[in-house]
């Protein structure tokens, strides 16, 4: 029987890729959105055209109450959940901590910390052993920036990521033994959409230059790394934080 691997935050960028490489897999495919319905209809359509199935969810994985509703409709799907990549994230505009508003911490947070919380214990539920599951897998994006701090550009973005760190490790150690893995990828300086939403796109050619490689990043590379951990190579591989960051 093919597996479902739920991905947050699938209609473009790494979510968007990650589907596209799960689908190639073998794994059949759910999109999560939150606003773009076509974009989301796009990579829908690339999946089911390498032979997977797609299905679409809308929800803001904020929201406990559209999670939970996002979960019900994966129960009525005839393939088992097998994976879930928390990769639904936002970060806002390039800041001091000092000129920051508090509601600008709170949906940083919400999203990138509670929606990842959200999405994983409903995971679990399904997946752990010792809920009757058939174990799974479970991967969340970090950032580069949880070791860096992004001082002068988006502290609250680096510490929500710092918090997923934490989180990936203790739940790995947690559930390690009812048959589900949970890991993390920390991608570098990727040339994703995301920058344009922190007002740094134009900043993004001269950042190569301080990347031992000298040059982004690649939303394919990531979900590469994502696609691995996943799998059943990875067999033996849980609580450990992933780096594809081209040296930096």
């Amino acid at each position: 029987m093919r597996k479902i691997i739920l991905i947050t935050g699938a209609s473009r960028g790494i979510g968007a890729a990650t589907a596209l490489r799960c689908a190639q897999a073998g794994y059949d495919i759910a999109l999560n959105y939150h606003r773009d319905a076509a974009a989301a209809e796009r990579i829908a359509a690339q999946v089911r055209a390498l032979g997977a199935q797609a299905l679409l969810l809308q929800a803001d994985v904020a929201d406990p109450g559209q999670v939970l509703a996002l979960f019900q409709r994966l129960d009525q799907q005839p393939a088992p959940l097998w994976g879930l990549v928390n990769n639904a994230g936002v970060v806002a505009p390039k800041a001091r901590l000092d000129e920051m508003a508090p509601e600008r911490w709170q949906r940083v947070f919400a999203v990138n910390v509670m929606g990842s919380l959200l999405c994983a214990r409903e995971a679990v539920k399904r997946m752990s052993r010792a809920h009757g599951g058939a174990g799974g897998a479970i991967v969340n994006l970090s950032s580069r920036a949880a070791l860096l701090g992004s001082p002068g550009l988006y502290v609250d973005y680096a510490a929500s990521k710092a918090a997923i760190e934490a989180f990936t490790v203790g739940l790995a150690r947690e559930v390690a033994a009812e048959g589900v893995r949970v890991n993390g990828v920390r991608p570098g300086i990727i040339a994703t959409d995301i920058h344009a939403d922190s007002g740094m796109s134009e900043a993004l050619a001269s950042a190569a230059a301080g990347i031992p490689m000298q040059r982004l990043g690649r939303a394919e590379e990531v979900a590469e790394a994502i696609a691995w951990l996943l799998s059943e190579a990875a067999s033996y591989t849980t609580g450990t934080m992933l780096d594809v960051t081209g040296g930096r």
